[in-house]
């Protein structure tokens, strides 16, 4: 898919992730591919905490939305054999600079989300933190992601919180509703340009099982004792998100052949397949939500 035949949300929020990369994540893209612990969300959660990848070493992972590649940067020298995907050329040019720097290379592939060139069931994990998984429609981009794994493989995001979405205003996170759950998915972002998608989590549930995943896991992200509020991304306090999740992370996994058949099996008009999971124009405002690098 060309550059102009992309949707206007796509278009839009290239231009600001442009900006993004100007204002801020150039320069701070180095720090984090420097950085050697794995964190998650924009409280920098250690995954020591929370072992969501587990042992990625000889696994060959695609991440969907991968900004200035710091996140498969980690994977890669972790033994992972990575691909980054990103929409905006100016990450992607950080990105290749500090490949050249640090001599950690992987490929590096100008896509969005919805339409990945990449071949069928040719990856054992696709991931997305503040990539795909928040700025690339969810009904494009699963289906996307369960035609890139191979059965049994995992799929691994990490988004908005659902609080966080419902609560997010012109001046940040508040403490006050002001937006319905209901019908919630596009959100848009005047000031900026930008084009956000949240889905609260029973449709998250649903579009997951439709798509042909087992949900194994939903990890709400506090801030901890020690958290300060980010230098770029203030959207988000330390003291709003000790109450309240900042962020969430889902792990699916793309189920067998046979078990899709023998779920489909089961299902009937009268007697519908269940879906359960364990958890463990809208007003102006400031910085995108985070792409740390």
């Amino acid at each position: 898919m060309s550059s102009s035949d992309r949707p206007e949300y796509v278009q839009q929020n290239v231009a600001n992730w442009t900006r993004a990369n100007t204002e801020y994540t150039d320069a701070s893209a180095a720090r984090a591919w420097a950085q050697d612990e794995i964190t998650w969300g924009v409280f920098e959660t250690p995954e020591s905490e929370l072992n969501l990848l587990g042992d990625v070493s000889g696994l060959d992972i695609v991440e969907l939305g991968c900004g200035t590649a710091y996140f498969s940067a980690w994977l890669a020298r972790r033994g992972a054999r990575v691909v980054g995907v990103d929409p905006t050329p100016a990450q992607l040019a950080t990105a290749r600079r500090l490949q050249e720097e640090t001599g950690i290379e992987f490929p590096l592939i100008e896509a969005i989300g919805e339409d990945v060139p990449l071949p069928d069931s040719s990856f054992d994990v696709v991931h997305s933190e503040y990539g795909a998984s928040l700025w690339a429609d969810p009904y494009r981009w699963i289906p996307e992601a369960a035609r890139l794994l191979r059965p049994g493989g995992r799929l691994i995001f990490l988004c908005n919180s659902i609080v966080c979405a419902l609560c997010m205003t012109m001046d940040g996170v508040g403490e006050q509703l002001v937006r319905p759950q209901l019908g919630l998915r596009k959100v848009e972002w005047p000031d900026t340009g930008e084009v956000e998608f949240q889905l609260g989590h029973g449709d998250w549930i649903d579009l997951l099982r439709a798509n042909g995943f087992e949900i194994e896991r939903l990890v709400e992200l506090f801030a901890r004792p020690d958290a300060e509020t980010h230098s770029y991304y203030k959207y988000v306090t330390p003291d709003w998100a000790r109450k309240w999740p900042a962020d969430e992370v889902w792990v699916a996994r793309k189920a067998s052949t046979r078990r899709r058949r023998l779920e489909a099996d089961r299902a009937s008009p009268g007697r519908p397949s269940s879906a359960r999971a364990d958890v463990a124009s809208t007003p102006n405002r400031g910085p995108a939500n985070p792409k740390r690098g």
